[in-house]
């Protein structure tokens, strides 16, 4: 796996996290990590032509599913799509909203 996709896959993963974490004062770490995490994606971006934001997507949701989190998880199950949700240029967008992302993973997901 080269670098740019662990870098979004790092940021999507904390953006799952958060969406499935049911307590939203323990799921705020998550979003502060994917905040920072975007916010370093976007101040050195990476070549779109280097990842593949579904393969990105994809192995972000495996990072989500950690053990640790499993009792805190509430809001969803994790059926997610497997396509990403977002494309490289909207995670990379000055107006790119965290909470807003974090509602719409929590959307498309099954909830059972």
């Amino acid at each position: 796996m080269n670098a740019s996709v662990e870098r979004v896959r790092d940021a999507l993963a904390e953006l799952i996290k958060a969406a499935l974490i049911s307590d939203d004062a323990r799921g705020l770490s998550c979003r502060e990590a994917g905040h920072a995490k975007l916010t370093a994606l976007a101040g050195d971006p990476p070549n779109p032509d280097s990842l593949r934001m579904d393969g990105a997507w994809t192995l972000a949701i495996q990072a989500a599913e950690t053990p640790e989190l499993a009792a805190l998880e509430g809001q969803v199950n994790l059926t997610l799509p497997r396509a990403c949700p977002f494309t490289l240029a909207e995670i990379l967008a000055p107006g790119f909203d965290v909470d807003r992302a974090v509602d719409h993973i929590r959307k498309i997901a099954s909830t059972g």
